[in-house]
């Protein structure tokens, strides 16, 4: 979810890092639905901690930016809702609130890919390189 909701920005130490405006820019997700695409989603085991998770508000506020849930919220939540959660099941959301917030940081750079996707297979980097051969000779 975090990289789905990041807005890719380039190197800042690229050329075009340098010479780009700071403009209002879309997140992956907007941008795959703008051109009509539906993105892959890793398959998830356990939904109704992610359910909970999103009820909670995934991070919380902190003085320069975002925070992951903090023991209070989530026993804060315990009580609004009347919901006694497990104590593994409050330590996966802090911990799934803490990858969520790392992965957010690391998803704003345009070169960052996804975190369920496992990288190119020896098959499709040698097809690569040979169609790059094929152009520069």
């Amino acid at each position: 979810m975090a990289w789905l909701n990041a807005v890719p920005k380039p190197d800042p130490n690229s050329a075009r890092g340098k010479s780009e405006a700071a403009q209002t820019k879309l997140t992956r997700l907007e941008d795959m639905k703008r051109h009509k695409i539906t993105p892959q989603m890793p398959p998830n085991p356990a939904p109704h901690i992610v359910d909970r998770l999103i009820e909670m508000g995934i991070t919380e506020a902190a003085g320069m930016g975002a925070a992951p849930l903090s023991w209070r919220e989530i026993v804060a939540w315990q009580e609004g809702t009347c919901v006694r959660l497990a104590p593994w099941e409050a330590r996966l959301i802090r911990t799934l609130s803490k990858a969520y917030l790392t992965e957010s940081r690391l998803a704003e750079s345009e070169n960052h890919p996804a975190p369920w996707h496992s990288g190119p297979d020896r098959r499709a980097v040698e097809t690569e390189q040979a169609r790059l051969e094929a152009v520069l000779g």
